[in-house]
Order: C-alpha cells, then structure tokens, then sequence
C-alpha cells in the first residue's frame, strides 16, 4: 500500500482507494457530504416526502439546487424516486436501504449537535454569536406536508 493511500475490501475483493480523485466511493462520500446532500437525507430519516414538501423541509435550498442533490443521490442508489402517474405528475422521494444505512450515523451526528446545543442552554432557534448576542440558527426536518401536485 503506499504511504498516505487509504483502501477499502469489500465483499467482492474489489479494492477502493478512498483518497484518489477517481475513486467511486469517493463521488458517493460527496454527494452525501455536500452542501445540501446532509440534509435531503436527514430530512427524509422519518418519512417519505414529494418534491415541493421536501423543498419546505429544507429552508434555503433552491429548486434547482434540490433537484441536482435529489438527482445524485438517486443515481447512488441512496434515495429512491417514485412518479405518479397522475397530471401533474406527482413525485415522492425516500431513503433506500443503503440510504437508511448511510443516513443513520449523520442522524445521530445531528442528534448530538442538537443535545449538546440544548445540554448548553441554546434554544432550537437562538444560538450565541462571537459577541455574546444570540443569533438565529435553524435547525431542519419534516413541516407539514401541503399536498401540493408537482412535476419534480
């Protein structure tokens, strides 16, 4: 192995080299790391959302921006897409099993983050800036569905 390489065995003996710039596994680490990818896999940690729901999940995010992020990580197999066939169409996204598998630890990441901003007084809205002052920090997840009907 050469100095500073780092490889992974999988099941089939194929052999993945994480840090190389070519390497499948690491187009799927950025996907899920990017900065929306986080969030469209927490915000679907509970349930199965349409287009325009998951976009109200997710305060800040740009249709355009969602449908890229939901784009990649349906194409890694991490989420799923469904297509009613009705007009509009109505389409509902969910975790797949290696979604749920790779979902789970950035939940319980975000769930710790969460207790220990609670653990130190810090409201689920307010948080403390450099200056002492509080500031407003949003934290994610699923708001009410609206039942709209959407192309996505």
């Amino acid at each position: 192995m050469r100095e500073g390489a780092q490889l992974m065995e999988t099941e089939a003996d194929t052999r993945y080299e994480v840090f190389h710039t070519d390497c499948p596994a690491r187009d799927v680490v950025d996907h899920v790391t990017s900065r929306w990818g986080i969030w469209v896999l927490i915000s679907l940690r509970s349930n199965d959302l349409r287009f325009y729901e998951l976009r109200d999940s997710i305060q800040g995010i740009s249709e355009k921006m969602l449908a890229q992020t939901l784009r990649a990580l349906v194409q890694d197999d991490l989420v799923w897409r469904k297509v009613e066939p009705t007009t509009p169409p109505q389409v509902t996204y969910g975790l797949t099993e290696f979604g749920q598998d790779v979902g789970a630890p950035l939940t319980d990441l975000f769930d710790r983050i969460t207790q220990r901003l609670a653990a130190s007084g810090v409201s689920a809205t307010e948080g403390p800036n450099t200056t002492g002052q509080t500031k407003q920090l949003t934290i994610p997840g699923p708001q009410q569905p609206h039942h709209l009907d959407d192309e996505h």
